[in-house]
């Protein structure tokens, strides 16, 4: 009996995700066909249903994907020891994904989808609530170690922080030639001077 590699039929199966990833992008979820996504990939209709079953499994995948990779960057951030240095993490690598053209088109797609697909509302709300309940326990944190505003409520504060992680979304549809890297250093400065760390030396937008 042949055996799987665990290792090899994972990343298969984000390679096809990928591919999913960027045909939605580019044509809506209605528009792209799985015959699409197979060429994307370099597969075969069979080898792409031994992955997923349909469409919308894919669609579906890849939130779920994205949800696994929120869950692990969390994890790691928890780890910091210095809350503030973990809130920056999780917003530089957050907003690093959102600057990416393809992530920003399939965020407004999904929005859509979710409007007919309660499914899928319902884990892409999953996976903000996810990092949303993060981000108030790493402001919780920063705020007992004295390095953040004690003045904030840190379900507000995380609620914010979120809104500055989506803010580039609109802009990298109308603006496709953004520097990622210049975006990011204003998104530091802005987020330290949201919170005003209490304890800085240096830069203060680097905490």
């Amino acid at each position: 009996m042949r055996t799987v590699d665990p290792a090899k039929h994972e990343a298969k199966r984000r390679a096809i995700l990928d591919a999913a990833a960027w045909c939605f992008s580019e044509k809506g979820f209605e528009k792209t066909t799985t015959a699409e996504i197979c060429r994307v990939a370099g597969i075969s209709t069979g080898s792409l249903f031994h992955y997923f079953p349909n469409k919308r499994a894919l669609f579906v995948g890849i939130f779920e994907q994205d949800g696994d990779e929120t869950a692990a960057l969390i994890a790691a951030a928890r780890e910091i020891e210095d809350p503030w240095e973990a809130i920056l993490q999780v917003i530089a690598h957050m907003s690093e994904q959102l600057l990416h053209p393809v992530a920003a088109k399939l965020v407004l797609e999904v929005a859509a989808q979710c409007a007919r697909d309660p499914e899928l509302a319902e884990l892409v709300q999953g996976n903000d609530r996810v990092l949303r309940d993060a981000l108030v326990g790493l402001v919780t944190r920063a705020v007992e170690a004295g390095r953040i505003d004690p003045g904030f409520e840190p379900k507000t504060a995380a609620s914010w922080l979120v809104a500055l992680i989506d803010a580039p979304l609109s802009r990298v549809i109308l603006e496709p030639d953004l520097d990622p890297a210049a975006e990011l250093a204003v998104m530091k400065v802005l987020v330290a001077r949201f919170l005003r760390p209490v304890s800085v030396t240096g830069n203060s937008s680097t905490g």
